[in-house]
């Protein structure tokens, strides 16, 4: 279970002349996160990834704490990133060697010593997500939907027991996003998502909405969704026709 509690975020600022300023990134931010699947979803700039990387320790909060299975990640960031995997947007950023094999034997090292054993363990975590015909190409020639994947296998190498992904359907087409919506059904780990797709959105078991460094919205996803839309195709005051 993921818990915020009286968690906030303030960061220092100077203006091309000098002057400081304080800006709030996140706000009164209290949750107890116990369902399997919970996405975040608000408009660009909102606080979306920096609520998910406090679960792992990438970012530590200013005020309160945050909790991922009992672990604080600002007292031990190495226990709560094992724990809580994280999945980039792009996921040329978490790929760092030349094949999915590679990279998930990579992954495995810290846990399994034998290279023979990793091998065999990386080569069964690819199989999982159906990429046993690509294990040995390199990741330069594989589809965005194919890289999203290896990357979720590197992380599951980690045997976390809470998957972070940030937006990870933006850079995916229609076919690789069912792709990866499937894969995360398959999961039995916990799963806390931020995302503009809202399709996704809507097949999670809980909804958070983020705006302006606040969840405005909690609930079931139908009603979340919907009032989000709302407040984001509703016209500013004032914009309508003159006279």
């Amino acid at each position: 279970m993921i818990e915020f509690s009286e968690v906030g975020l303030a960061v220092d600022e100077y203006d091309i002349a000098g002057e400081h300023r304080q800006v709030t990134i996140l706000a009164d931010v209290n949750l107890s996160l116990p369902e399997r699947r919970v996405a975040v979803i608000g408009p660009n700039g909102a606080g979306k990834s920096t609520l998910l990387r406090m679960v792992n320790g990438l970012v530590a909060p200013t005020t309160g704490i945050v909790l991922a299975d009992g672990v604080d990640p600002v007292r031990d960031p190495r226990r709560a990133r094992r724990q809580a995997g994280y999945i980039f947007t792009d996921p040329r950023s978490q790929l760092v060697m030349s094949t999915p094999l590679a990279d998930v034997e990579l992954s495995l090292r810290p846990r399994v010593r034998r290279r023979a054993d990793r091998h065999r363990l990386a080569l069964e975590l690819l199989a999982d997500r159906g990429l046993s015909d690509i294990a040995t190409r390199s990741v330069h020639d594989l589809s965005g939907g194919e890289r999203q994947l290896v990357a979720l296998a590197s992380v599951l190498a980690v045997e976390p027991t809470i998957i972070i992904a940030d937006e990870p359907t933006t850079l995916l087409d229609l076919r690789n996003r069912e792709q990866l919506r499937r894969a995360f059904d398959a999961l039995d780990q916990q799963i806390l998502c931020s995302t503009h797709d809202l399709d996704l959105a809507s097949t999670m078991d809980r909804v958070l909405a983020v705006e302006n460094g606040r969840i405005v919205d909690d609930g079931a996803p139908g009603p979340v969704i919907q009032r989000y839309r709302e407040r984001m195709t509703m016209a500013p005051a004032g914009d309508g026709a003159r006279p």
